[in-house]
Formats: C-alpha cells, sequence, structure tokens
C-alpha cells in the first residue's frame, strides 16, 4: 500500500484510535478495583469526620467498623428496609425517585459511650451538585459535625464549603424548636446571632449566596425525612412536622 496515499493514512488513523482506545479500556478496567476503593475509603473519613474522629484513608476502615454500629436504611415511613444496604445507597439516584419509593441511609456510631446519628446530605449548589454528612448527637436535635464537598463551585467562594471554618460554624447548632418542631438550619447572609447555637442560623459565606442557600435545602430536605424514625426510636420529643 502507497504510504502517501489517503487510504493509507486512513487505514492507520483507525488502526492508531483502536489501539488507544483499547489501551484506555484496559487502563479503566484495571483501574476500577482501586478507585472503588478510594471512594469506599472517603465515604467512610468523611462519615468518621462528623463525629470528630479523624484518619487516614489505611485507617478508615478499622476506625469505621469500630465506632459505627449500625448502617441503616429506611423508608420515608421510618421504617428500616433490611433488604437495602445502607452503605451502596447512591443518594443521586435516589433524589430522582419519589420520596415514598426512596431509601435514606443513617449510622448509628459509638465514640467513647456517646452515640450519634449520621445522616448522608445531598443538594444542588450554584453550579453542579453539593453533598456532605451531617452527625446528631442523641437528643436528635443538636448537630455534633458536618462535612461538606462539591463538585462545581466556585473557588473562593461556594467552595469554601469544604473548609473547617465554615463546618465549624455548624457545631451545637439546633436542628428543632423547644416544641420539638423540625426547622433546620439556614445559611444565612447578614447573619448578626454571633456564637446562638438556638437560632436555627448560621453565617454565609460573601459571595456564595446560592451556594449557601443549597446547603440549607440540602440539610432542610434530607433531614426532615428521618423525623419519622427518630419520633418512634427515641425518647427525645419530634413533631415530625412534614
Amino acid at each position: 500500500m502507497d504510504r502517501n496515499s489517503n487510504s493509507y493514512t486512513f487505514l492507520f488513523a483507525v488502526i492508531l484510535v483502536a489501539v488507544v482506545a483499547s489501551a484506555l479500556a484496559f487502563a479503566a478496567t484495571q483501574l476500577q478495583p482501586a478507585q472503588a476503593k478510594n471512594v469506599k475509603e472517603e465515604k467512610m473519613q468523611n462519615i468518621l469526620g462528623t463525629v470528630g474522629i479523624s484518619t487516614s484513608r489505611d485507617s478508615a476502615q478499622v476506625l469505621f467498623d469500630k465506632h459505627i454500629t449500625q448502617r441503616i436504611a429506611l423508608g420515608a415511613d421510618g421504617k428500616e428496609k433490611p433488604e437495602v444496604n445502607a452503605f451502596e445507597v447512591d443518594l443521586k439516584k435516589e433524589l430522582k425517585k419519589p420520596v415514598e419509593e426512596q431509601s435514606f441511609p443513617l449510622y448509628v456510631a459509638d465514640v467513647e459511650g456517646v452515640k450519634y446519628y449520621v445522616v448522608p446530605l445531598r443538594g444542588k449548589g450554584l453550579w453542579d451538585a453539593i453533598w456532605g454528612y451531617v452527625a446528631l448527637k442523641d437528643d436528635v436535635n443538636t448537630i455534633k459535625g458536618a462535612v461538606f464537598d462539591h463538585k462545581g463551585e466556585t473557588p473562593g467562594l461556594g467552595a469554601e464549603i469544604t473548609q473547617e471554618w465554615f463546618r465549624k460554624r455548624f457545631e451545637d447548632e439546633k436542628i428543632l424548636d423547644e416544641s420539638g418542631n423540625f426547622i433546620g438550619v439556614s445559611v444565612a447572609k447578614g447573619y448578626q446571632g454571633g456564637d446562638n447555637k438556638d437560632d436555627n442560623a448560621v453565617d454565609a459565606i460573601s459571595g456564595a449566596t446560592i451556594t449557601g442557600d443549597g446547603v440549607t435545602d440540602m440539610i432542610s430536605e434530607r433531614l426532615k425525612n428521618y423525623l419519622p424514625y427518630f419520633k418512634e426510636n427515641t425518647n427525645v420529643k419530634v413533631a415530625a412536622n412534614l
């Protein structure tokens, strides 16, 4: 075949594309187990982080097994769904379903004899998805800790939800009022409450109003689905006003 012909050039390009595609597919297949392991360990790190346990990925599994005493999947009615593996529930997929068909993962942690309830979160920021975890103390009202992450928020603005100084604003905030009615926690622009932990609000990030609203909505939308379970399975006064 004439190497200067168009047919030779076309054939060479086809073969080259096929070889590169095959190499990339092989590499992706080989890397899948490692990628899945990294995702799993990062998820464990985040869950543990909400209850004050900082760990490397290498130690995440051991500490997760030690401190997470229950992994529960709930229905919208607050009843357990034993057929569902809570750890494998993908909130991205669940949020596409009607609420009554969704599964709601819940992790029960024990740290030095103190019980915490860890709830996964997912919502929408300015540009794309935001997500995280929030841990409630055993009064199912007071936040122990929170972790947030995002897919594409603006660096220096909405992306700051991942920073420790922002996460700490949620510590000891309440999600219920004195009557047990669910309020949530608002990320409030121009917040003047200082260190008040009973006003159901934290200070927003300057210049990131839409991302802050996304965090507010995410916390409210996700946590309210756990009220039926908390009402039936704890001694705390929860109005479960859905």
